[in-house]
């Protein structure tokens, strides 16, 4: 991440356009659960906002200049920071009530490691469970914030059918001027077993 980037993340708008606006649309999509997941924490402001909702929070974040503040910054509160590839992490299977990712699917390398991203979490869900995220849309504004960064950005028409070819059922797109939104759900066992 580039550090215009990482600054306009740790800003204080960023952190009042989450509490105002995301975190409504989050609460709404559905019940997180007791333990839940995030993916890409960056500094850290989603899962401030998380962890005063939730019993449990795992924050897995890959870059170490990212995540070992964080860690330090949360240590003794019900947030474990992991500093981990998330398509790698090892993390149990169908441990997590809910899992979330906001902004970072476009920090991605390409669509497949997005697709393994997806996959894992399928795994590490709980039947019953939802994912829900954000992200950024594919505009030359956004393109400008991410100069000497990576943007792999997400097609939201062909997101419910790529989340759906992973098993992800009851999915929704929300899109916006700037970005969108969606939610998935790892379908319950009765289900799976019809």
């Amino acid at each position: 991440m580039n550090e215009l980037h990482l600054q306009f993340l740790s800003s204080p708008d960023w952190a009042r356009m989450l509490e105002s606006d995301l975190l409504p649309w989050v609460e709404a999509a559905g019940d997180l659960g007791d333990d839940v997941l995030e993916i890409g924490p960056g500094p850290g402001l989603t899962t401030d906002l998380l962890r005063q909702r939730v019993t449990r929070l795992t924050a897995v974040e890959i870059d170490p200049t990212l995540a070992l503040p964080l860690r330090d910054r949360l240590a003794g509160t019900n947030v474990e920071v992991l500093c981990a590839d998330a398509t790698t992490a090892g993390l149990p299977a169908d441990r997590f009530s809910a899992a979330t990712c906001f902004s970072m699917l476009h920090h991605m390398p390409s669509a497949e490691q997005q697709d393994r991203l997806f996959a894992e979490l399928h795994r590490v869900l709980r039947p019953g469970a939802i994912f829900v995220g954000a992200d950024s849309r594919d505009l030359d504004a956004i393109r400008a914030g991410h100069v000497d960064d990576t943007f792999v950005p997400v097609n939201p028409e062909a997101l419910a059918d790529r989340l759906r070819a992973i098993g992800f059922s009851d999915t929704a797109i929300d899109i916006g001027d700037y970005q969108f939104r969606f939610v998935a759900r790892k379908q319950p066992v009765a289900a799976l077993r019809s």
